[in-house]
Order: C-alpha cells, then structure tokens, then sequence
C-alpha cells in the first residue's frame, strides 16, 4: 500500500513534467543577433545612426595665397592670404574659398659674399632673398578666429595658374552622344571657373603694373616684392575640429555606389614628382580634397579616399631645349573603408607655376613649354651686339665729336648686353672699341646658349597640387593597357601607352 499510494502522487508530477518537455521542444530555437538571418516574417531593429568626426587631421594642406602684394622689410612683417581650395571634413565643406588666413615673415634670407658678388658684377646690388611665412590663424567666414599651426610646404612661393587637360579629337556627333565626355568637360569647366572666382579675391596687379615692377627690378639698388597671388601650401601641425555629424542609414547606403559616367574628382597629391628625377614604375598618390556626390547629392566617396597609381611614362629635360615630360596613370581607389575598386583614370586639370608653362595632353600626360619670349629676347640680345661691333671710321681717325658719340654708343651698346648698367657705364669711360666688341659678343652668346642650348624645363609637381581626376571604374576581366610603343616628339623618342 506504500508504494502504490506513492506512484499514485508521482504519477501526476511526471505527466506534467513530461508535458511541459513536449511543449519547449517544439518552439524554435533561436541563435545570436550575430548569426541570426533576417526572414521576411520576422522583425528586425533599424540601424541606428553613427556620428561622424567633422575632423581636419594633422598634414591637411590650405592652399592660401596672398591677397595683396607684399614689400619685403623685416621679420616679424605681417601677411595675409585667402583660402584657394575649399577644405571639406567627410562630406562637410568646413573652410570655404575665400576665407582670410593671417600670417607673418618668419625668415629672411641672409646672402654669401659669394652671391653679393655674382649679383653686383650683373648690376645687381640687392639680389631676391628668399623668405620664410607662416601662417597662424584663420578668421571664418561667420567672424570667428580660429587659432592655427601651420608649416609651409616645399613648392610654395610662385604665382600658380590652372591647366586643362587639352580636349580628344573627336567629330561633332561622337561629341554629342558621348554622355561621359560631355560631363567631364563640364567638370573641367567648372574647375577653371572655380579657381577664376577665387583669384579674383585677390589684388593681382594690373599689366602696367607688372611692367613697372619689371622695370624697377633692372635697377642696381631695388626693393624686392612678393607679388599677389603668390601661393603657399600650408600643412597643418595640429587637427581642425568641426563638431560631428550623424550619417543617416541612406547615407550609408550610398557609401561606395557606382562611380557615375564622366566622374571627376578633386584631389591633392600627396607624392612630389619631376620629371628630373622621377623612375617610370614609382609610386604615386592623391587624396580626395573633396567627396563625390551623386545627381541626388548623395554621398559616394568621402573626403580622404586615396588614388593609388604609378608614374607610366617619364622624359627628363635635356640640352638643345628639350623639355621634361610625365605621365601618371591612376589605377586603384581606396575610400576610407578599406575596400579597395580598379579605376580607370586620366588627368583632366592641375595647378602649375606660371613660369613652368605646362601643358596636358588629352589623356592627361603633362610637358613643360618654352615661352615664345624667348624669340624676342635673343633678337634683342643680337641687335645690341651687331650695334656694338659697328664700325665708324670717321672716329678711328680723329673725326667730328658726333662720330666720336656714335662710338661711344656703339661701346655702350655692348656693355648693356653684357652686364647691364655697369657695362653700360664701363662703355661711356673706357674708351675701347675691343671692350664694346667683347660685352656685346657676350651678352648674345649667353642669350643664345639660355634660350637655345641650354637643358629645358622640367615638369614639376609640388606635394599637396590640386589635381582634377576624371575616374571610371574598370570593367571585370578587362585586359591591362598594350605594350609601351614608341612616338617620336620634340624631346625625342619616348615611350608611351596606347590610348584608352
């Protein structure tokens, strides 16, 4: 009785018990948030939205250049500048154009005895002095200042100019079903329309002007000038901070989107190139100076991505006037996410030294020019030697006074061609027709052998060059570029690759 009278108070407890089993083991076991694929019926949290860093991190470049012309007195002088290049955080503009930088004269120059002295034979008694800005603070559009702590980059200190990749041959209805092409030539225009719209924030000086200062500069005692427009790239040494931003889901959505045909991009290169001494195969690299957006305004890049590529094509200058040519070609794009994508991708715009006249062909290869001055300078040169050795005979037997003053002249012509005002003063008091022959006949020797004979100029880029980039995206399977040919230029035989 015992023992039935116990299974019949267990019996219930495991009837329930065994139900209770039944019951869990047919709900579904569900795994981690982490492992778990969404299904249609079932619901899963939004995306929660992420703050982003409006940060302009340590070495970022400001290209500022002068808004007015500077006379060089003292250290300690101050400067102002503008903003050239718009300065962008993620896909935030945080410095516009335009925006004043203040500054101050660092550093003059001090010349060896051995410099005074080359200059002072060329009747040159105060030769330029190169000279050290830095810049220190920022006044913001809405007033605020903005402490800063800048270094000046190489490259910096010459009046720059932007160069457009120069336009394919194509016949009118190639150019109007051409979506891609007419896009791009919209970019570059707006790139050149853009840099007109911030020099003329500036007080450039005027055509009568600058033959004023040139004029003034062939003196033997002259003061020396930084003229407006004179730019410089000034590193940051220390971050920016501009708040934050919350980047939406749609934001992200957008991130690392298809590039869009005819796609230009605003980037600054991050690795110095010349044509002197760059190696066909180095390296090369630019980061975007600003994000890329769709039609819809939509985030596709953001400011920082970097373009990876090589130099494919490299002609250093050499004798006879034969100028360096380069030619980079971009062929990866790394946005911040890591997730690198093959381009395809050619030069379309680049800032460059007014002096350096560069050029771009249409597939974005890069050739320094002569000036066409070169012409008029010589021609000039020879006259003025051909005027020395003219010969009058009346003076070389004691002739009239007026023969007398043509020799002179014909002296004073020579010294002038050789060493300027001193030679020109050396005419009217040495009294000797082999002193007019000999400055005269050195003075268009050297023109000749600068314009003529000497080595070209060389293509260079600064680090920190604003670049205009037009990028597609490379087809999947696409075979590499062909084999170098060879085409036959003013600068001689060179490689170069097959036209995309």
């Amino acid at each position: 009785m015992p023992a039935r009278a116990a299974l019949r108070i267990l019996a219930p407890i495991l009837l329930l018990s065994f139900c209770v089993y039944a019951q869990e083991s047919s709900r579904p076991q569900l795994s981690p948030p982490s492992a778990r694929k969404a299904t249609g019926g079932e619901q899963t949290e939004p995306a929660k939205p992420q703050s982003v860093a409006l940060t302009v991190p340590v070495g970022t470049p400001l290209q500022v250049a002068l808004d007015q012309e500077i006379r060089v007195a003292r250290v300690g002088q101050k400067v102002q500048a503008r903003v050239m290049q718009p300065v962008w955080a993620f896909d935030r503009m945080v410095i516009p154009v335009g925006t004043i930088v203040e500054g101050k004269i660092l550093e003059i120059e001090s010349l060896s005895k051995r410099k005074r002295t080359f200059a002072a034979i060329d009747a040159n008694f105060t030769p330029a002095r190169k000279v050290e800005i830095g810049f220190d603070q920022m006044q913001m559009p809405d007033g605020r200042r903005i402490p800063l702590e800048t270094s000046v980059g190489p490259g910096s200190g010459q009046v720059i100019q932007f160069v457009a990749a120069a336009d394919a041959k194509k016949s009118k209805t190639q150019k109007l079903k051409d979506e891609a092409s007419t896009r791009t030539q919209e970019a570059k225009q707006q790139a050149r329309q853009q840099w007109d719209s911030a020099m003329k924030q500036l007080k450039t000086p005027g055509r009568f002007h600058r033959v004023e200062r040139y004029l003034e500069t062939q003196l033997p005692v002259h003061r020396q000038f930084i003229p407006a427009g004179t730019l410089y790239f000034a590193e940051l040494k220390k971050p920016l901070d501009f708040g934050n931003e919350t980047m939406t889901p749609q934001m992200a959505e957008s991130l690392g989107g298809p590039l869009p045909a005819g796609t230009v991009v605003h980037a600054w290169l991050s690795t110095p190139l010349t044509s002197a001494t760059a190696q066909k195969g180095d390296d090369v690299r630019a980061v975007l100076s600003q994000p890329l957006l769709d039609a819809q305004q939509h985030l596709i890049l953001p400011q920082g991505s970097v373009l990876k590529g090589t130099v494919r094509q490299v002609q250093p200058a050499r004798h006879m006037k034969k100028n360096g040519q380069l030619r980079i070609e971009f062929r990866e794009l790394v946005p911040p996410d890591g997730v690198e994508q093959k381009v395809e991708a050619t030069l379309e715009g680049v800032q460059a030294g007014k002096n350096a006249n560069v050029k771009l062909d249409s597939e974005g290869g890069a050739e320094a020019t002569t000036s066409k001055t070169r012409y008029l300078a010589t021609g000039f040169s020879l006259a003025l030697a051909a005027a020395s050795a003219r010969v009058d005979n009346d003076a070389d037997h004691g002739g009239s006074a007026n023969s007398a003053a043509g020799d002179t002249g014909s002296r004073v012509a020579g010294g002038a061609n050789g060493f300027k005002l001193i030679g020109m003063a050396l005419g009217v008091a040495v009294r000797s027709r082999a002193f007019g022959y000999s400055m005269g006949a050195y003075g268009a020797g050297r023109s000749v052998y600068s314009n003529f004979i000497a080595r070209g100029h060389e293509v260079v880029f600064p680090k920190n060059t604003a670049m205009e980039i037009g990028v597609g995206t490379r087809k999947e399977g696409a075979s590499e570029r062909p084999p170098d040919q060879s085409i036959s230029t003013d600068a001689g035989d060179i490689p170069v690759s097959g036209k995309r």
